[in-house]
């Protein structure tokens, strides 16, 4: 599991600075600055939970069964919120109106959020005394 982790961080985090660079060069000549900002949101949010599943794949305390549901929370809110937001900041240059899918930004954020709290939850449990 910790090896598949890794993965989706090394992934994660790579899409996010060629994003954050395409951003930066190419699209910075064709968006405004508020959908550049917007943009860059989403990068942003994409690399702290590439970060954040870099933690989640070499801590050692995290409960194994629990690594896995952060995983899948982070994957498919990381999908859904920063996902959602590229196509919302580029929206003027795509043949289809992204704006009737805006309502996945808040529900990929609340996978994060969920993420985050099995990661206190786990991190806040009672540790078994070996016996």
């Amino acid at each position: 599991m910790n090896k598949k982790i890794l993965s989706t961080a090394a992934i994660f985090g790579m899409i996010a600075i060629i994003l954050g660079a395409f951003g930066a060069h190419a699209l910075k000549k064709i968006l405004s600055p508020e959908q550049i900002a917007t943009f860059e949101t989403g990068v942003r949010y994409q690399m702290y939970h590439a970060l954040f599943l870099l933690f989640i794949g070499t801590n050692t305390i995290i409960n194994q069964k629990r690594k896995k549901i952060i995983h899948n929370l982070t994957l498919i809110g990381v999908i859904f919120f920063s996902g959602s937001i590229y196509l919302l900041a580029t929206n003027s240059l795509m043949p289809i109106d992204f704006k009737i899918f805006g309502f996945i930004t808040p529900i990929g954020g609340l996978f994060l959020i969920s993420a985050w709290f099995i990661l206190l939850f786990d991190l806040l449990r009672p540790i078994k005394k070996e016996k």
